[in-house]
């Protein structure tokens, strides 16, 4: 099957920023900007997230939203501070394909239900923050600060049975670290998962692209490293192709 490259955008107002483990967030520049790089590289899609809408309890991600989606014509994931229907509905006719939800859904499991039952399971992104414990991996909320005491691998099934088509699971301790893919993470949800499985956090060369797809993952998100230039998005084209992973054809050179 063929994998997918996901350029991951953390944004608060309008401006990309980036941390390690979520803290310590840099302002980076222009959202906006960094995604048109990145489809004029040849991006597979692109995720935004509102890094601040769980502390604000809104999202504010409208207004990048209605100036990219004229500009940037992959598919579009957006999310943070969704809690509602309502809110995923402004999102996605604002420009976003895909709605990711996190710390509402776990407070409240049927807004998944809500989402996919109006808008169809394609557009529901089940989003984890995953730390490592004594048993597993349990789930975190508000950028990887607050316990759930929540079984990663088990609410992401339970997510799937609600009705979420995809599923994002970011390792926190790896996030922004350039460390690779915590690879025994995907092991462990990769099994529960019978939809498409995005993995995120620690990517810092091709090879840790690599390592997630023949780890179990269906799709890479990567951000610091794109956002500081140590990785390209042709770099990791040409990395999975000479290990035989198939990413989606593009007709311009990389």
């Amino acid at each position: 099957m063929t994998k997918r490259l996901i350029a991951r955008l953390d944004v608060k107002g309008s401006r990309l920023i980036k941390g390690v483990s979520f803290e310590g967030l840099r302002v980076l520049g222009s959202a906006q900007d960094f995604a048109a790089r990145y489809y004029e590289q040849n991006i597979d899609e692109i995720f935004f997230v509102d890094a601040v809408a769980s502390l604000y309890g809104r999202n504010s991600l409208v207004e990048i939203l209605s100036q990219v989606a004229g500009k940037v014509f992959v598919p579009i994931v957006a999310g943070g501070g969704i809690r509602t229907v309502e809110d995923a509905r402004r999102l996605l006719e604002s420009g976003a394909d895909k709605v990711a939800v996190n710390t509402a859904a776990i407070e409240r499991p049927r807004l998944i239900s809500e989402i996919a039952g109006r808008f169809g399971s394609q557009c529901v992104v089940l989003s984890v923050q995953a730390k490592r414990v004594s048993i597993g991996w349990e789930c975190y909320t508000e950028g990887g600060r607050e316990h759930t005491g929540v079984d990663a691998a088990s609410w992401i099934k339970r997510g799937v049975e609600l009705g979420a088509g995809e599923s994002l699971v970011t390792s926190v301790y790896r996030d922004g670290t350039h460390r690779g893919l915590d690879t025994e993470l995907i092991g462990a949800v990769a099994a529960a998962v019978p939809v498409p499985l995005i993995v995120g956090g620690g990517v810092g060369t091709g090879e840790d692209v690599v390592n997630g797809y023949e780890s179990g993952t269906d799709a890479v998100a990567v951000g610091s490293a794109f956002h500081y230039r140590r990785l390209s998005i042709g770099e990791v084209r040409r990395t999975c192709r000479s290990r035989g992973i198939s990413l989606r054809e593009i007709t311009e050179p990389d």
